[in-house]
């Protein structure tokens, strides 16, 4: 049976899962579309009350059933298998157009390593994406196929405190700048008239939710590995606590470098891949700047996609008689093969749909609309449908209790509906903190569509599982 080595193993994995590109360069992006410091209080709230308890909630579940996530929903009964390939289907599509982004970056990186000038669009104007997004697919695979320990949990604690050095090194050189005191005074001074607007929290909570991976099935996975010994409240709170640092952290990175070259604090992908690189080269050492700032956003797209993967391939491996290696190279070429449409919007075939680039409408439809729907499945179907009781004998356990069966189920569902029903953009909601689109009933087609995905992989398994 695969187990994390230790605690700090488990944490430092599930931080990895956590922190990613959403910290660091969406993080500061949506906090400057939504007032700044006042936004910092909903987040909080939506960390805390809500998004903690159903990351306690999924990695008791994994833990308790020792398996991937159909047979744990299996569990609850079999009818819920369902739930679970329709869970997988949406992580597997995130990450299709999230390894997309993740090639990005680690082109920008090359580019900062060797000193080269190339920016967003002259870069998508070829195609040379595609050979770094199959780069980036390859690394993730090989540290899939080594296992838990020797892939997932040794990676993951080399790369942690790398991030975590690599943005303290960039804090203290952004306290340097002379708009320092400028772009932490609007990233943390709150604004409190702003705080009745509900798209600030419903960007509060798709920040939570995104960041930390909740309601996404790879909690829920990670926790199948974790030992009988382990304090679960106790490992979430510290996991929720690094998240945030890292977010608050990139902000104090990136804040003071916009206020200081009077960029605009509200950008998102042009941020990251336009604008900050031109500031860098106006900075003295600034290339090393620039390696530094792409490697972070690179360690932590990885770790961020190795977790993802991770809830195919321990499917995969629950569902046939597949060994990791076979499991890994099937999902692998299943990721490659839905990326693909995600990864030529960018490039000089230019697959558009309705006039917006597939991976935008991707983002903005299974996303933005996806992982809402899919925190509603694991709440209800393990809050109220579970035939176990948990143990709840403190304080934490209860009030985790009570946020997962009796607080967040509703305000899923407002969320869900208003996306789906009255057209509402929550752009807190979406990977890519710039894009925007209105399109609810194509929302609803592919999450249709989806949802047929996930009925035809259930039949697979009853056909030929074991």
């Amino acid at each position: 049976m695969d187990l994390w080595s230790s605690r700090s193993g488990f944490i430092l994995a599930a931080t990895g899962a956590a922190v990613g590109i959403g910290n660091i360069w969406r993080f500061p992006s949506v906090v400057g579309r939504n007032g700044g410091g006042a936004y910092m209080i909903p987040f909080l709230v939506a960390v805390f009350v809500f998004a903690v308890p159903l990351m306690i909630l999924e990695i008791n579940s994994g833990r308790r059933t020792r398996a991937d996530i159909v047979a744990t929903f299996r569990g609850v009964g079999p009818r819920f298998r369902i739930f679970g390939w329709f869970i997988v289907a949406i992580v597997v599509l995130i990450l299709s157009y999230y390894l997309v982004i993740t090639g990005w970056i680690l082109a920008f990186l090359g580019s900062a390593i060797t000193g080269s000038e190339v920016s967003l669009a002259s870069f998508t104007a070829t195609y040379a994406p595609v050979l770094s997004f199959t780069v980036s697919l390859a690394i993730v695979a090989v540290v899939l196929s080594l296992g838990v320990r020797e892939g997932i949990e040794r990676v993951t604690t080399v790369l942690m405190p790398f991030v975590f050095v690599i943005l303290l090194g960039m804090a203290v050189f952004s306290m340097t700048l002379s708009g320092f005191s400028e772009g932490v005074a609007f990233f943390l001074t709150p604004d409190p008239s702003v705080l009745g607007d509900p798209l600030i929290w419903s960007a509060a909570f798709g920040q939570a939710f995104f960041s930390l991976s909740a309601g996404m099935g790879i909690l829920l996975t990670y926790g199948s590995y974790v030992g009988e010994e382990m304090d679960v409240p106790e490992a979430a709170a510290i996991i929720a606590v690094a998240d945030v640092v890292v977010a608050v952290l990139a902000g104090i990175v990136i804040f003071p470098i916009v206020f200081t070259f009077d960029l605009e604090p509200s950008l998102g992908t042009e941020l990251a891949f336009s604008t900050l690189p031109a500031a860098f080269s106006l900075l003295p050492g600034g290339r090393i700047g620039a390696v530094a700032f792409f490697s972070l956003l690179f360690a932590a797209a990885i770790t961020s996609a190795v977790s993802m993967m991770e809830v195919g391939v321990s499917t995969i491996r629950g569902a046939t008689r597949f060994s990791r290696r076979q499991a890994t190279v099937l999902v692998s070429g299943l990721v490659f093969l839905l990326g693909m449409p995600s990864l030529l919007s960018y490039t000089p075939f230019q697959l558009h749909l309705w006039g917006t680039p597939f991976l935008d409408l991707l983002d903005n439809t299974v996303g933005t609309l996806g992982l809402p729907v899919t925190a509603l499945m694991i709440t209800i179907s393990f809050g109220y449908f579970a035939r176990h009781k948990e143990v709840r004998e403190s304080r934490i356990e209860r009030l985790t209790a009570i946020s997962t069966k009796y607080l967040l189920p509703p305000v899923l569902v407002v969320i869900v509906a208003s996306q789906l029903f009255l057209g509402f953009d929550f752009p807190g909601w979406h990977t890519l903190p710039s894009s925007t689109l209105d399109r609810s009933l194509v929302s609803a087609a592919i999450l249709s569509v989806i949802g047929i995905l996930a009925y035809l992989l259930l039949r697979l398994q009853r056909a030929g599982g074991k």
